[in-house]
């Protein structure tokens, strides 16, 4: 993507101010070489292999989580609300800078988890079920301590939690309780 910047750029150098910058009022054709149309297919060729590859891998994770269990619950997340980019400008306390507001667009779409819910889901189809969405907001799963019954805020960064004296990885933990939710979807049953 890079070399189909600078490919871009030295084709229409009348379309970019000093800074690098589009010109907002040029309304002229942008021209394309034929090595910068070669390079976009390069890029899609290699984009679809990917994406290929990434499906062929969450089939196969799909069918041995199938083969375990048909009773498959998830938290009902919105994936797109984690790839936007955050609207709070914050400066860091160590360097003085802005940090970045850029959050999981790039895993998300490296791993590609709604795709992996899609595909279990309509495996689950094909023998009359469906994928059990827990209502997130209201079990906290990654909040929740089941012995104190107490929900406790986490930072996303704190990644093993201790009950009863034992650590436990979040994520686990978290699983063990979405396992443990009642028929009405909203709560753990303690």
């Amino acid at each position: 993507q890079r070399k189909l910047d600078r490919q871009r750029r030295a084709n229409n150098p009348n379309k970019y101010n000093t800074d690098g910058t589009i010109k907002s009022n040029n309304k002229e054709k942008w021209k394309t070489s034929n090595s910068y149309l070669k390079t976009q297919l390069k890029l899609s060729d290699m984009q679809r292999k990917i994406a290929e590859k990434r499906k062929q891998s969450h089939t196969i994770l799909a069918n041995s989580i199938l083969e375990i269990g048909t009773i498959v619950k998830v938290e009902n997340m919105s994936f797109m609300g984690l790839q936007k980019r955050s609207k709070k400008n914050e400066i860091s306390e160590k360097t003085g800078k802005f940090k970045k507001k850029k959050r999981f667009g790039k895993s998300l779409s490296n791993r590609a988890p709604a795709l992996l819910i899609e595909i279990i889901d309509r495996k689950l189809r094909y023998i009359g079920k469906n994928i059990i969405k827990i209502n997130t907001f209201k079990v906290k799963a990654s909040q929740l301590n089941h012995e104190t019954e107490e929900y406790e805020k986490k930072s996303l960064s704190k990644r093993w939690v201790e009950i009863v004296g034992n650590k436990i990885q979040r994520d686990l933990y978290s699983a063990f309780l979405i396992k443990n939710v009642k028929e009405n979807l909203e709560e753990v049953d303690i």
